[in-house]
């Protein structure tokens, strides 16, 4: 309980921050950085820490007036923002998890609950080295410290998050628009990224270097890439011609497959050849007046439960999981979550290790500048098992490391905060 009012400081602290020192970015990144640090160094208990919390919010209201967010993104609350919708299209009776009699995977993981296992809470480090939003992070395949971020101001950063101090390992400059997306390749030895200006870059991990440049025939805005997962020598850019503007794609495991999400609400399977050859299978209508922001795609490899399925956010305010129901890459909708979303590339993404729990969590970023935990078995307000609240602005990306140890998260003034697993007290 006391971890959870130290993050409601660190919260109240970061929507303030927008105000302080508003020609000088630097020195509000240092004064947020010192705060995380100070909350994390100061013992209190639970009743100092509650008249706290009261008394320092209204001492910044005071001095610097309501914060915007509190006016339309806080105003409602928690359970409110972010609960099941109780009406999903052609729900599946069935799990989409490991049962209550998986012992040995339960085992795996200590036997821990899921809000207990995702009890994220302390800020490991924050990362300001981009000066407009982050549009994208993700870890380095199976790796715990290496970590790209995309941005608005046109370059990608690779980062060392477990250094002491964690540090910025390089900063990629070359293309001349927003970064909209990357990827790494399966070895990590190669990132590929993609942008407003209709090129595809492509970088070398070890000294950082631009290895080839490719621009798009037609000069269009490149939105999403991604690495064919059976042979990294292809890479695969949001270009395929299926109606509007392609913002994410994602594939199975093997690359057989592939979705893309448009702006138009829809979401295509598509048949992909190792030589690259692209073939339309199925096209499913998930909501017109949308756009699909974002895909990711998990099978749960395991004794209890073997359903493929894709989690999708849209600009509906929701955040949707779809059953992947035949070999042509058909869906159909699993379970809905409501989540303030209308106009941002807003991400989400599995637990990497959710496989072994009772339970399955995914993690989504918010336009109310909060982070969701959502147990996607769990109805109503017990769905959402852990809530981080530290950006000011919508949360556009979020990334685990491979074991679940940390995680990153993006935001639209360009910070990337790193969270680290804390202890639930009880």
């Amino acid at each position: 309980m006391t971890t959870a009012l130290q993050q409601q400081v660190f919260a109240l602290d970061a929507r303030y921050n927008a105000l302080r020192a508003p020609e000088n970015p630097s020195i509000r990144t240092q004064y947020i950085r010192r705060r995380s640090q100070l909350l994390r160094e100061t013992k209190r208990n639970l009743d100092q820490w509650k008249q706290y919390t009261k008394l320092r919010s209204m001492l910044l209201q005071k001095h610097y007036g309501n914060a915007k967010i509190d006016s339309e993104s806080r105003s409602l609350s928690k359970t409110s923002i972010l609960t099941e919708n109780q009406t999903p299209v052609n729900q599946s009776s069935t799990t989409v998890i490991p049962t209550k009699q998986a012992v040995a995977s339960k085992a795996i993981v200590g036997g821990n609950s899921i809000a207990e296992n995702y009890a994220f809470s302390g800020v490991h480090h924050i990362f300001d080295q981009h000066a407009k939003a982050v549009t994208m992070v993700k870890f380095a395949n199976n790796d715990r410290t290496k970590l790209c971020c995309s941005s608005g101001d046109c370059n990608l950063s690779i980062c060392d998050v477990i250094s002491e101090p964690p540090a910025v390992l390089a900063i990629l400059k070359g293309h001349k628009k927003l970064v909209t997306a990357f990827d790494w390749s399966i070895n990590n030895d190669l990132i590929a990224s993609v942008s407003l200006d209709a090129t595809i870059r492509l970088w070398k991990t070890n000294d950082f270097s631009c290895l080839r440049t490719l621009k798009e025939p037609n000069n269009s805005q490149i939105l999403c890439c991604m690495f064919q997962t059976s042979n990294n020598n292809l890479i695969l850019t949001g270009n395929c011609r299926v109606g509007g503007n392609v913002l994410c794609i994602t594939s199975d495991n093997d690359g057989k497959i592939l979705w893309a999400g448009n702006s138009k609400g829809e979401i295509v399977s598509i048949s992909c050849e190792l030589n690259g050859a692209l073939c339309i299978l199925r096209r499913f209508s998930y909501d017109s007046n949308c756009c699909v922001t974002n895909l990711s795609y998990r099978t749960w490899v395991s004794r209890e439960a073997r359903d493929p399925t894709l989690l999708v956010n849209a600009t509906n305010n929701t955040v949707t999981l779809l059953l992947v129901n035949d070999n042509q890459g058909g869906v159909r909708c699993r379970r809905v979550f409501k989540n303030r979303h209308t106009k941002h590339m807003i991400k989400s993404t599995f637990c990497p290790i959710m496989s072994f729990r009772e339970g399955a969590c995914v993690v989504s970023g918010s336009e109310d500048g909060s982070v969701y935990f959502i147990d996607v078995e769990k109805t109503g307000p017990k769905a959402i098992v852990n809530t981080l609240q530290g950006h000011a602005r919508t949360v556009l990306s979020v990334s685990f490391n491979y074991d679940e140890s940390l995680l990153a998260t993006s935001d639209l003034d360009g910070l990337v905060i790193i969270w680290k697993r804390g202890n639930v007290v009880q």
